[in-house]
């Protein structure tokens, strides 16, 4: 027995997957390890391909602990919960000898793959010690994270800005440059081994939701919206996951004559849910059916209308191309799926290291005509979108239009795009009835 326990207790503090009711989970200990395995592959494989593209060759991070730039919370180890004091990065690339070099102007490395160049003794003062090291590398460009378009890549605060420049001389200042696009392509760019990743993170988004459109959850005409939501929380705590974002339900009803929050037959539901798994995000949106007393699936007007919004997701990713900005994808994709007889809107966004990321910007919901900014930045390879859009059918025995409302995460990787982990395609059906 002593032995049995003594093996089940290293399998666990070796970093096993615990079993929940959707998938694996991998522990905390586990989590951290892939974690940081990325970012090395990312700092060291990555970032001097996206240097080169951008022609930047200094990149400048500076953030203080809890104020954190969003580009610095991609690149901590995963034992690091925040910044820690004043933290400031430099990436170096030089690209005549292939050369990519890290620093951390600190007291202490940050994590295995920065390390310390603060020598306190010479400048006890820390941006001394950032002007030193500048002056040493004597870069063309200094790329700072400011931006117009992107709050993403706009992490460089106030009062790090004055007092950076204030270190520098007018010649140094002069090389400051916004790292825009280098952040962006940073923070929108998968790599191989995180698409290794990402479909299990959807594996268990999609089962969550369907064991939460199902009766062992939903008991009709009793069951609430808010108790949906609640045990979709619920649902991610107990299995030591997290959300980015609050899980919301919504009803649409034949006659909408009951306006309460109360789940009952014949109700048309809808689930917008996401998690956060190994610094990746999900965003789906998915509906059930709860079938009426009569009723041994779901009616076929409503399926076909979910179908047709299927084909609004094909006409949007037919689209795709590098090099094609998210305002023409989304021109020319409103224009196919009207012609095809479709009342469409699509509010498409990248997904990644952010829930709402950053990179190619497909429609928003109020902007249909395109998205300044955002929306005319091109499309790249190795990058991923939340599918998100909707479309308005009218249905006999409806009083007003039925709302489908999809969202599906896929990857593009230059030529072609997929979903990750599939897409749904069959209305979630809920018995009324319950046992």
């Amino acid at each position: 027995m002593r032995k049995i326990l003594f093996l089940l207790t290293l399998h666990l503090l070796v970093g096993a997957p615990f079993i929940t009711a959707t998938a694996q989970v991998k522990t905390v200990r586990a989590q951290a390890s892939i974690v940081n395995e990325l970012l090395a592959d990312r700092f060291n494989n990555l970032l001097p391909t996206l240097m080169d593209r951008a022609n930047m060759d200094c990149w400048v991070i500076i953030t203080r602990e809890y104020n954190e730039d969003p580009i610095l919370r991609t690149m901590l180890p995963a034992e690091w919960i925040a910044a820690r004091r004043r933290t400031m990065l430099v990436f170096y690339r030089n690209k005549e000898k292939n050369t990519t070099e890290k620093f951390a102007i600190a007291r202490y490395a940050v994590g295995t793959e920065i390390a310390a160049a603060w020598d306190v003794a010479a400048f006890p003062n820390q941006w001394d010690a950032l002007t030193n090291l500048l002056r040493k590398l004597n870069p063309n460009k200094i790329g700072i994270n400011t931006s117009t378009d992107y709050g993403h890549a706009d992490g460089l605060d106030h009062t790090e800005y004055v007092e950076f420049m204030q270190s520098l001389s007018a010649t140094e200042q002069a090389k400051i440059v916004s790292a825009e696009p280098l952040g962006v392509s940073w923070l929108e760019t998968r790599t191989e081994k995180e698409m290794q990743l990402y479909p299990s993170l959807l594996k268990i988004t999609h089962a969550i939701i369907k064991e939460g459109f199902s009766n062992k959850v939903i008991k009709p005409n009793v069951t609430t919206t808010q108790d949906l939501v609640w045990w979709f929380r619920q649902k991610l705590s107990d299995n030591g996951l997290i959300t980015w974002f609050h899980p919301s339900i919504e009803i649409q009803r034949r006659v909408s004559n009951e306006k309460d929050d109360v789940i009952r037959p014949g109700d048309f539901l809808h689930v917008d849910f996401g998690i956060t798994y190994l610094r990746l995000n999900s965003d789906v949106q998915e509906h059930a059916y709860v079938l009426l007393p009569t009723e041994k699936e779901v009616p076929a007007a409503l399926q076909t209308a979910f179908t047709k919004t299927n084909q609004l997701q094909d006409f949007l990713t037919n689209e795709f191309a590098l090099g094609k900005s998210g305002n023409e994808i989304l021109k020319q994709a409103l224009t196919n799926a009207k012609a095809a007889g479709i009342n469409p809107s699509i509010y498409t966004h990248p997904i990644g290291f952010h829930g709402h990321a950053a990179g190619t910007t497909i429609g928003m919901w109020d902007f249909q005509n395109g998205v300044p900014g955002s929306g005319d930045y091109t499309m790249k390879a190795n990058t991923c979108y939340s599918i998100e859009l909707n479309a308005t059918h009218i249905l006999v025995g409806w009083n007003k239009p039925v709302k489908v409302a999809l969202e599906q995460n896929g990857y593009f990787n230059g030529t072609s795009f997929e979903y990750i982990g599939g897409r749904q395609t069959k209305i979630h059906a809920i018995q009324s009835k319950y046992f």
